[in-house]
C-alpha cells in the first residue's frame, strides 16, 4: 500500500508564521525527499474560515517537486464550469509533467454551493455529464462552441478518480469512467471501506484510495477543526498507528492518504516510519 500526504494550509491561532508560500513548498519538498507517493490537496471555501484554491497551490508546487504525484482529494466539480474547468486541469497537467492526478467529486458542503450560486440539490445528476464534458475538452472535441485547442502532452486530460459513497452507481463510474475510487477517512467505517473495494474490484476497478486520514501522532494532538468527527484517524501513538495503517492495508487498499497537521510539518518524519 502506497502512502500519501494531504496538507490543508491553516492560518495559526497566534497569527505568527512564515509566508504560506514557504510553508507549503517546504513541505512539498519535504514530502517528496521522505520518499512518500503524492502531495495531496483539498477543496473548500465558505466553511467560516480562510482556505486557498488548490489549483493555484498545485501550481506552485509544480515547480518545487519533479517525482511525486500531485492530486485533489476531492475537487468539487458541480461549482465550476467544466469547460473552464478542464482548461484550468489542463494546465496544472501540462506544469506537473503528467503528475496530476485529478480526484473529482459532486461536493458536500451546501455552503460552498451558494457562495457561487450553484445547485446543491442537482450536484449528483449533473456530475456525470460534467465529467464527460471535460473529458470531451480534452479530447479536442466542441461542446457548446469551438473546440479548446488542448496543449501538447496534455491529451486525454490526466487520471480521474471519484471521490464518492459506495453505491453501484457511483463505484461502477468510479470502475468504468474514471481511473480510481477514493473513500473518505472523514465520513468511512473500516467496513465501508472494505465493502466498497470488494464492490469496486467486483466491477473492474483498479486504484482504490482512502484519503483524509488524520494524523497527528503527538501526545497531545491538536482537535480536529472540521464540522464532523472523523470515522478513520492516526490520531494516536505511534505504535497504534501503525497497527491501523496495517489493518487498512488488509482490506485491499491501494494508496493511504494521511493528513499531515499544518502547524507541525516535522511529524512527517515520524509518520514516514510508520511505513516499511
Amino acid at each position: 500500500m502506497r502512502v500519501g500526504i494531504v496538507t490543508i494550509p491553516r492560518l495559526s491561532a497566534s497569527g505568527s508564521q512564515a509566508p504560506v508560500i514557504e510553508q507549503v513548498c517546504n513541505l512539498a519538498r519535504k514530502v517528496e525527499e521522505l520518499g512518500f507517493h503524492g502531495l495531496w490537496l483539498t477543496d473548500a471555501f465558505a466553511r467560516g474560515r480562510a482556505t486557498l484554491d488548490p489549483y493555484g497551490l498545485l501550481g506552485a508546487l509544480c515547480a518545487v517537486t519533479s517525482r511525486i504525484e500531485l492530486g485533489t482529494c476531492v475537487v468539487q466539480v458541480p461549482i465550476r464550469h467544466p469547460v473552464e474547468h478542464a482548461h484550468r486541469v489542463q494546465t496544472i497537467n501540462l506544469l506537473s509533467n503528467g503528475r496530476l492526478r485529478l480526484g473529482v467529486g459532486s461536493g458536500s458542503t451546501k455552503h460552498d454551493f451558494d457562495a457561487v450560486e450553484a445547485n446543491y440539490d442537482t450536484r449528483f445528476k449533473v456530475l456525470p455529464g460534467m465529467l464527460d464534458v471535460m473529458k470531451k475538452v480534452w479530447a479536442e472535441q466542441p461542446v457548446y462552441g469551438p473546440a479548446l485547442s488542448v496543449w501538447p502532452g496534455t491529451e486525454g486530460g490526466p487520471p480521474m478518480l471519484l471521490g464518492a459513497w459506495r453505491s453501484p452507481r457511483w463505484i461502477n463510474l468510479a470502475a468504468n469512467v474514471c481511473q480510481g475510487w477514493i473513500a473518505s477517512g472523514i465520513h468511512s467505517s473500516p467496513e465501508d471501506v472494505e465493502i466498497g473495494i470488494k464492490m469496486y474490484r467486483e466491477a473492474g476497478g483498479k486504484r482504490a484510495v482512502l484519503a483524509n486520514i488524520f494524523t497527528d501522532l503527538r501526545p497531545n494532538a491538536e482537535p480536529i477543526a472540521i464540522g464532523h468527527t472523523p470515522k478513520i484517524t492516526l490520531m494516536c501513538a505511534p505504535a497504534e498507528a501503525k497497527d491501523r495503517l496495517k489493518r487498512l492495508e488488509q482490506t485491499g487498499l491501494d494508496d493511504a492518504l494521511l493528513v499531515c497537521p499544518f502547524d507541525d510539518p516535522n511529524q512527517l518524519e515520524a509518520i514516514r516510519a510508520l511505513v516499511p
